[in-house]
């Protein structure tokens, strides 16, 4: 028996995974609509809802995203 822990996503186009189509409903960033790369990071709440997201090139670690974070732990 085999259970895969990880698979392949598309991000883009006609057979895009049902999950990045809701995440990039979120209409901002350098691609609004758009996954620009697979480092690209979204902020979800506690009521599933995109909140923000981030550039690939921004750090895991960044005050922008433990500012957001905080923010919606707050909210």
């Amino acid at each position: 028996m085999t259970f895969p822990l990880t698979e392949k996503a598309r991000v883009r186009g006609k057979r895009q995974h049902p999950l990045y189509a809701e995440l990039t409903k979120f209409k901002s960033g350098l691609l609004p609509g758009l996954v620009k790369w697979n480092f690209e990071k979204f902020l979800v709440n506690r009521d599933g809802e995109v909140v923000d997201r981030f550039a690939p090139t921004t750090e895991p670690d960044s005050a922008e995203i433990i500012d957001a974070i905080e923010k919606a732990l707050g909210d």
